[in-house]
């Protein structure tokens, strides 16, 4: 198999079996085919254009790839394992079939700036479906918050109770945390879309390319500035990992919440069976399981992030075989995230919250304090000296067994003088929803305001 390999004629020896398998990609970069499909096809048109190869020689080159890449999607190429990866296993199949204009197509090119342009093209490719992929899953928390978000729920901080919120008002939060990774993905596009092609293996090369127009038929917005950069640059794929990262590391944290959320002991989210399993001995057990694996895709797109900073933390430039490995953490990435993805708006669209439980216990754990200080501050007390006042009101309240609201209004008097028969108007959680002011708050014209502008926005 030596004698296929593109370096046969300075390399004589072959190697071992197991060398070999150290050598080869051809396990993980076989998805790249479409793209090698395509830029030796673009490729292949620029040298013609440009009188390098004769438009006959471009027809046979293109008809020939065409031929290869319906064996591949057939499943009918062989792929032998000598032949190192996918980039050479195409060239040798297409010189096979077309002989010396075969021989023709990797003029100008390296496997350098040809597996550049390659994972250039996946990557685009993958920050669109990630996109894609976000905001479905938005538009399913959208329509959640829209359909039951009116009920009152609480807000937690540190995991205890805060302040109440309407339902809808923490569903839109993930809706935000989404936003944020979507505005990510689409920045890291930007970096995506440069060609590489027509690098070479570092410096280039001294035959007339025309790099812009095999950048132009492949879609891309410019071509890159420096060769060496060019072949040596993997921040692209860094970044789309860190994009992953950041996004199942949110969607995490929702599974997380709704894991608690739909527990016996919280018991405010019901979670559709399709999405559970049970226990193979107790069986009583609805296990949000769909949850905890989702939020489990964090170890494998954190490790791909930190083995790709890693792989090319020490690397000299320009190109080095280290690289070769990028597609195994690359790859597992966002595959891993689009999964996570692909069943979360199921999730989200069929759960219900449970109302009449969260109603049942809604004012325990003095939600309304914070309102009762801000009530005092309206009434000219200093919020410190309000804070105060309520802190020993719950003091009180808890000694006794009872909410703020169930409190007399000669022990509120006997707190503070400022506080009037009115102050039971501003009391219980479903009081003070009713009173938040600025915008972003957890009250009903807030999740108007932020439903209008996610509607508008994801369509």
């Amino acid at each position: 198999m030596a004698s296929k390999k593109s370096w046969h004629g300075r390399l004589k020896a072959s190697a071992d079996a197991i060398t070999a398998e150290l050598l080869a990609s051809i396990d993980i970069d076989t998805d790249l085919w479409r793209y090698d499909i395509a830029g030796s096809i673009a490729h292949a048109q620029m040298l013609s254009e440009q009188k390098i190869i004769t438009k006959k020689e471009f027809q046979t080159i293109k008809k020939g790839l065409l031929s290869v890449a319906s064996d591949i999607e057939a499943g009918t190429l062989a792929m032998p394992i000598e032949l190192e990866d996918i980039h050479m296993v195409i060239e040798s199949a297409l010189t096979e079939r077309t002989g010396d204009a075969g021989r023709k197509l990797h003029t100008g090119r390296s496997r350098n700036d040809q597996v550049a342009l390659d994972l250039r093209l996946w990557a685009r490719d993958a920050a669109e479906s990630l996109i894609s992929a976000t905001k479905t899953l938005q538009s399913a928390f959208v329509e959640l918050a829209r359909e039951q978000g009116q009920i009152v729920i609480p807000a937690y901080t540190h995991l205890q109770r805060a302040q109440p919120i309407l339902a809808g008002h923490g569903l839109m939060a993930y809706v935000e945390m989404l936003g944020r990774d979507v505005e990510r993905i689409q920045d890291c596009r930007k970096r995506i879309d440069v060609s590489p092609l027509g690098s070479g293996a570092v410096a280039g090369t001294s035959i007339d390319l025309d790099r812009k127009r095999t950048a132009e038929l492949l879609g891309f917005s410019t071509i890159s500035r420096n060769s060496i950069d060019a072949t040596s640059d993997r921040d692209f794929l860094v970044e789309l990992a860190m994009c992953c990262a950041t996004l199942t590391m949110h969607l995490s944290r929702w599974c997380e919440d709704w894991i608690i959320y739909s527990s016996t002991e919280f018991g405010m989210i019901e979670l559709h069976d399709a999405y559970c399993t049970s226990s193979s001995m107790m069986p009583q057990k609805k296990n949000a399981d769909t949850l905890e694996l989702i939020r489990g895709k964090t170890a494998s797109t954190f490790g791909s992030l930190m083995s790709l900073l890693t792989m090319v933390k020490g690397l000299p430039l320009a190109y080095n075989r280290d690289m070769q490995d990028d597609k195994r953490f690359a790859f597992m990435t966002v595959k891993q995230t689009l999964l996570a993805l692909g069943v979360a708006p199921g999730i989200v669209s069929t759960a219900k919250f449970r109302e009449e439980i969260v109603a049942a216990t809604i004012d325990e754990g003095f939600l309304d304090a914070t309102a009762l200080a801000e009530y005092l501050v309206n009434r000219g007390v200093p919020f410190r000296t309000a804070h105060h006042i309520v802190g020993q009101l719950v003091a009180t309240a808890e000694a006794e067994g009872l909410a703020l609201s169930e409190l007399t209004l000669d022990t509120f008097q006997e707190a503070s003088d400022a506080i009037a028969k009115d102050v039971y108007q501003y009391l219980t959680a479903k009081n003070v929803v009713k009173r938040y002011a600025p915008d972003g708050a957890g009250g009903k014209k807030q999740l108007a305001k932020q439903l209008r502008f996610w509607t508008r926005k994801l369509q």
